[in-house]
C-alpha cells in the first residue's frame, strides 16, 4: 500500500516539469480539435499520433497519446451541442439534450455542463485506475495459457454488443479481425499461414497501417461520399458553470462514473455504451425525466460523465491483462508495445512504475480539458467551420505518411489502402470497424494461448474447461453469446425476475 503511494507520488512529481506539461496540454488541445470535427475519431487521432511520436521517449509519447485520447472524446461534445452531430460515437448521447439547450439560447451553459461532467467523470475514472489496476494485475498473475484463451475469446464475444441490435455483424467483424491476425508466420514454429506465396505477408499485417486504413482512410472516403454541412448554433451566454448547479447532480455523477468505468473495463463495450447506459440510468430515476431529450441538464451530465469515465476504465484491462476495453484503448496498447512496453500481468513485475505513470498522465489530461474547456471555447469554435473538402485531403496525406513511417515499407501503404476501401464498403452496409480492431488485437493472444495450452496438455482440451478460472470464464463467455439469442434472453430475464420475486417474498 505504502509502496504504491510512494510510486504514485513519484509519478506525479516526475510530470511536474515544463516539457511534460507542454506535451500534455498540446496533446489535449490537438485531441479537442480532432474531436470537434465530426467524422474523425479518437482511434484515428491516436493512430496518426503514434506514427508522429515514434522517435520520442516512451513516456513522452504515451503522455501525448493519452491526453489526445481524452481530448478527442471531450471535443466531440462541442459539435454534438452546436451542430447536433456527435464528434465521436461516444458523444451521440449528448446530442439530444445538448442541442436542445443550444436551440434555447443556452449553448454556453450546455458546454459548461458538458465540461463539468467530462472533468468529474475522468477524475473518477483516474481514481479507479489507480486502485484497481495493480489489484487486477496481481490476480492476473495466476492466469496461464488456458485462462488467456478464454479471456481473449470473451473479448471477441463482446464485440457483438458494439453494433447494437445486430450482434451477428459484430461477431462477423470480430472473426474477420481474428482471421487477419493469423496472416504471416505463426508464433510457435514460424510457419507461414495465408501468405499465398507473397513474401511481404510473412511478417503479417502490421497493426498501425490496418488501424489507419480501417478508421482513417475509411473516414476520408465516408466523409467525401456524404459531405453534409450544417449551420452552427450561435453561442451568446457564458460557459462558466454554476457550482451549485453542478453539485446538485452529484448522484448522477457518481452513478454515471461507476457505469462508465464498468463498461470501460468490459472488452468490446466502449465509451459510447458507457454514455448511453449512464443516460438511460439517469432517465429511469430522475425526477425530471420528462425533460430528457428537451434540454435536461441531468441527461447531458450523465452522458458526458459516462463516456469520459469509460476512458480510464478501458485502460485498466489493457494495462493489467493486455486486453483493451475499447478500440482507442487497443490502438493505445499497440503504441505501448511499439515503444517497448508490454501490457499484461507481467507489467507490475517488470515495470510497476509505468502503471502509476499512466495514472499521472491521465490526471494531467483531465485538468487539460478543464482548462481548454472553460477558457478557450470561442477560438476552438472556428474548427467547426472548416469544410470537409479541405480537411479530408490533409487527413489522407497523414494516413499515407503514417502507414509508411512505421517500417518505411510501401507494402504497408498498400495494406492501409486495401483495408480502408474494404472498411468503407462494409461500413455502408452497417458493419462497424471496432469489432474488427478487437479481433485484430486479440488474435495473436488467442492463437498463441490456444496452441500453448494444447502443447502443455498434450493435445487435450479438458484443461480449458476443468481449471476453476477457465470454467468461470467459459461460462461467462457462453452465457454472453446466448444472451444475444432472443428466446434465450427472454427466458433468462423471466428466470431472473422470478428469483427476485421469490427472494422478496421470503424476506417479507
Amino acid at each position: 500500500m505504502l509502496e504504491g503511494l510512494q510510486m504514485l507520488g513519484h509519478s506525479y512529481l516526475s510530470f511536474l516539469n515544463f516539457w511534460s506539461i507542454v506535451y500534455g496540454l498540446g496533446g489535449a488541445l490537438l485531441g479537442i480539435l480532432v474531436g470537434c470535427m465530426p467524422g474523425l475519431s479518437a482511434t484515428l487521432c491516436i493512430a496518426l499520433l503514434t506514427t508522429l511520436t515514434i522517435k520520442m521517449a516512451p513516456n513522452d509519447a504515451i503522455l501525448i497519446l493519452i491526453c489526445a485520447y481524452v481530448g478527442t472524446l471531450y471535443g466531440g461534445s462541442r459539435s454534438a451541442i452546436l451542430l447536433n452531430i456527435p464528434g465521436t460515437a461516444a458523444n451521440a448521447a449528448s446530442c439530444a439534450d445538448g442541442y436542445a439547450l443550444a436551440r434555447k439560447g443556452e449553448a454556453g451553459r450546455a458546454i459548461g455542463i458538458a465540461t463539468s461532467g467530462a472533468f468529474t467523470g475522468t477524475l473518477f475514472g483516474v481514481l479507479c485506475l489507480a486502485m484497481f489496476t495493480p489489484a487486477l494485475a496481481e490476480i492476473a498473475l495466476s492466469f496461464g495459457a488456458f485462462e488467456f484463451f478464454w479471456l481473449a475469446l470473451f473479448g471477441v464475444a463482446m464485440s457483438g454488443s458494439i453494433v447494437g441490435n445486430d450482434p451477428i455483424k459484430g461477431w462477423l467483424m470480430g472473426c474477420l479481425g481474428l482471421l487477419v491476425a493469423q496472416i504471416g508466420q505463426e508464433g510457435l514454429y514460424a510457419y507461414d499461414r495465408f501468405t499465398f506465396g507473397w513474401d511481404e505477408l510473412s511478417g503479417g499485417i502490421a497493426l498501425i497501417p490496418a488501424l489507419i486504413g480501417a478508421f482513417g482512410f475509411a473516414e476520408v472516403l465516408t466523409s467525401l461520399a456524404d459531405p453534409i454541412e450544417r449551420k452552427i448554433v450561435e453561442m451568446k451566454d457564458s460557459v462558466l458553470p454554476r457550482f451549485r448547479e453542478v453539485f446538485q447532480y452529484w448522484r448522477t455523477v457518481l452513478r454515471s462514473g461507476v457505469i462508465g468505468v464498468v463498461t470501460g473495463i468490459l472488452p468490446g463495450i466502449g465509451e459510447d455504451s458507457g454514455a448511453w447506459m449512464s443516460y438511460a440510468a439517469a432517465k429511469s430515476v430522475s425526477p425530471e425525466r420528462e425533460q430528457f431529450g428537451k434540454g435536461s441538464i441531468d441527461g447531458l451530465m450523465a452522458a458526458e460523465t459516462g463516456d469520459m469515465s469509460a476512458i480510464p476504465g478501458g485502460i485498466i484491462p489493457a494495462l493489467a491483462l493486455g486486453i483493451p476495453g475499447s478500440a482507442p484503448a487497443a490502438v493505445l496498447m499497440a503504441a505501448m508495445i511499439i515503444h517497448g512496453i508490454q501490457p499484461g500481468p507481467m507489467l507490475m513485475i517488470k515495470t510497476p512504475q509505468f502503471v502509476y505513470d499512466v495514472v499521472a498522465m491521465t490526471t494531467l489530461a483531465t485538468f487539460s480539458i478543464l482548462i481548454f474547456g472553460l477558457f478557450l471555447v470561442r477560438p476552438l469554435l472556428h474548427v467547426l467551420r472548416v469544410r470537409r473538402t479541405v480537411l479530408m485531403p490533409v487527413i489522407f496525406v497523414l494516413c499515407t505518411v503514417g502507414a509508411f513511417a512505421i517500417a518505411s515499407r510501401l507494402f504497408d501503404v498498400y495494406c492501409m489502402l486495401a483495408i480502408g476501401i474494404g472498411a468503407f464498403f462494409l461500413r455502408r452496409r452497417g458493419y462497424e470497424m471496432a469489432p474488427f480492431v478487437l479481433g485484430l488485437v486479440l488474435g495473436e493472444l488467442l492463437d498463441k494461448s490456444l496452441r500453448r495450452g494444447l502443447v502443455l496438455s498434450d493435445g487435450s482440451i479438458a484443461p480449458f474447461f476443468t481449471r476453476p478460472i477457465c470454467a468461470a470464464l467459459a461460462a461467462v463467455t457462453i452465457l454472453t453469446m446466448l444472451m444475444y439469442i432472443p428466446a434465450v434472453n427472454v427466458r433468462i430475464r423471466r428466470a431472473w425476475g422470478g428469483a427476485k420475486r421469490f427472494v422478496l417474498r421470503r424476506s417479507a
